[in-house]
């Protein structure tokens, strides 16, 4: 007897038009979206810790997988090669490296400038008191980040070049090591790291960025992502825009939220940090990236970039591509 004459006949039939129908209509597939941030991706780290990403694409079938990184170069560098789709926010001196190194990115949102989100620090100590005092220096900053670009700035304003001092190129936690235990003069890092500073090793802020450098950062995605995915980051952009607005209406439920991710710190420290960062979420666009020049030209001058780029020869993603 066949294995067809043990079904009866309307349940043989009604099956095999389930499997015609499963066949012509395939489950859809799981989409991988692979996002790189760090300790300073504040609205990204946000939407991780509280699974609004999750939320909203996993029953669209995308399957979401988080990266934390030390600091912005590693992130885009790991973004160029593939290894993640998208990366949270990093300084806007990053993506100059990653252009000059040919990197095929896109940005697709930035937040406003924040100068006195970063900061060159001294111990209360130190006898230093005008920028032109960091000649000769041995100064702590992290290579290619946002700090790197206002030591630049920050020394020419006191008609000094970077040849004048002994850079210490350190990732933001060998930074904070190496100033507290005295083998640097000076350390120039960004927030929430210039708060921990001055709350925990009361160090002394012997410069910030207004005048100096705006500070401003840009979120990217690989440009390969960003064409087979505009939908996605069109829903990105908004929760992050969001979330900017929510940060500044709710400093103390955020900073409850964020102080466990930042080393365990206080609540006080994590308010203040955050209030040096406007967290607003803007459009990138290319007429907008006129300082992301000034900063490719500086880097250039002083023999630390290998070539010289176009700054406004990129990739943007405008938020109408995805609606």
């Amino acid at each position: 007897m066949s294995f067809h004459n043990l079904i009866p006949r309307r349940v043989f039939y009604s099956a095999m038009v389930l499997i015609a129908l499963l066949l012509q209509f395939p489950a859809a597939a799981q989409t991988e979206l692979r996002i790189g941030y760090q300790k300073s991706s504040t609205l990204m780290t946000l939407l991780k810790l509280q699974g609004t990403l999750e939320k909203e694409l996993g029953p669209q079938g995308v399957n979401i997988s988080w990266f934390e990184f030390s600091s912005g170069l590693p992130l885009l560098e790991s973004l160029n090669v593939g290894n993640v789709d998208i990366s949270a926010d990093v300084a806007d001196t990053v993506p100059v490296f990653a252009q000059a190194a040919g990197a095929d990115l896109t940005y697709f949102a930035r937040e406003e400038a924040s100068p006195d989100a970063q900061a060159i620090l001294v111990p209360q100590t130190s006898s230093l008191t005008t920028l032109a005092q960091l000649k000769g220096k041995r100064i702590a900053v992290t290579k290619a980040a946002g700090s790197h670009y206002f030591l630049i700035a920050a020394l020419a304003k006191a008609h000094l070049s970077f040849k004048d001092i002994t850079p210490a190129y350190l990732a933001p936690a060998d930074g904070r090591a190496a100033f507290e235990t005295g083998q640097v003069d000076a350390w120039v890092t960004w927030e929430p790291f210039v708060a921990s500073a001055e709350r925990q090793q009361h160090a002394r802020v012997l410069s910030q960025g207004q005048g100096i450098a705006s500070y401003q950062r840009y979120y990217l995605a690989s440009s390969t992502y960003a064409r087979n995915h505009p939908e996605i980051l069109a829903l990105i952009y908004r929760e992050l825009a969001k979330t900017g607005v929510w940060i500044k209406a709710n400093p103390s439920e955020a900073a409850a939220l964020l102080g466990p991710l930042w080393g365990n710190l206080d609540s006080a420290t994590v308010e203040q940090a955050n209030a040096r960062r406007t967290y607003q979420v803007r459009p990138v666009t290319r007429e907008g990236l006129h300082e992301q020049q000034q900063i490719a030209d500086a880097f250039f001058d002083a023999g630390l970039l290998p070539k010289r780029i176009d700054a406004q020869a990129v990739t943007i993603w405008a938020p109408t591509a995805g609606k």
